[in-house]
């Protein structure tokens, strides 16, 4: 199925278009890799709402990704509990290691970084999301073996 016409089953199952709109721009994401002037506009078209609505709303939100990155994204938590129990240790472990630096890509294209201000794990910090796979407990070591799993 198109794109446009996965969209426009989304918007199907709201009174309200723009209730769409959020699942909408993830299917987009999914499909071009990050929300680019090509993606606002199918979304736009699809649930017939204006270009500026989709892409206030996208721009809002920190999920949605505004520039291409790598193949795996690291969504790493620095928020207080995270940040007591380690969490700036590991931006600077990936630093060394990969050369990644918050808001970047690496050079191979194998991972990107966004620090978060809270994922909801506070009780098993410092945690991060790889795409969409949870990790928690995260220290010097464990953080590589898990990112090792990411080709």
């Amino acid at each position: 199925m198109a794109l446009v016409d996965e969209i426009r089953e989304i918007g199907r199952k709201y009174p309200d278009r723009r209730g769409a709109l959020l699942p909408s721009l993830y299917l987009a994401q999914k499909e071009y890799g990050w929300l680019s002037q090509e993606a606002y506009e199918t979304v736009s078209e699809a649930l017939n709402l204006p270009p500026a609505t989709v892409k206030g709303v996208a721009t809002f939100y920190a999920m949605y990704r505004k520039k291409p990155m790598g193949r795996h994204l690291i969504q790493l938590c620095t928020n207080v509990a995270c940040m007591v129990m380690g969490a700036e240790r590991l931006v600077d472990l990936l630093k060394e290691r990969y050369g990644l630096e918050p808001g970047g890509t690496t050079e191979d294209g194998r991972f990107s970084l966004v620090i978060m201000e809270c994922i909801g794990a506070c009780d098993r910090a410092p945690a991060m999301l790889v795409d969409t796979d949870f990790h928690s407990d995260l220290n010097e070591t464990n953080i590589f073996e898990i990112l090792e799993k990411y080709k």
